[in-house]
């Protein structure tokens, strides 16, 4: 279900529109930005809020925004210590 209505299109940030030759293995600040048909087989840095993280576009990413391919929040394995939430129980 697209999030905006189709007389509007996509929104990119207008740098975006410029040049595509100076966008090419640079960092991007714009993760509400969507991915265009032109950066297909491009990598690029996409900052997520810390660091800049490095993102191949393909087919299947055109449509989406550059956000989603940028995790903000660190993976954090559940139930590695156990025993530090138990209570009561040896």
């Amino acid at each position: 279900m697209p999030r905006r209505s189709i007389w509007k299109g996509c929104f990119v940030d207008a740098f975006l529109k410029k040049n595509r030759q100076c966008i090419l293995n640079r960092k991007i600040w714009s993760r509400r930005s969507s991915i265009s048909p032109e950066f297909v087989d491009c990598s690029v840095l996409i900052y997520n809020g810390k660091t800049p993280v490095r993102c191949k576009i393909t087919e299947g990413k055109v449509g989406h925004k550059f956000g989603e391919f940028a995790y903000t929040r660190r993976r954090r394995p559940w139930g590695r210590n156990s025993k530090k939430g138990r209570k009561g129980k040896k």
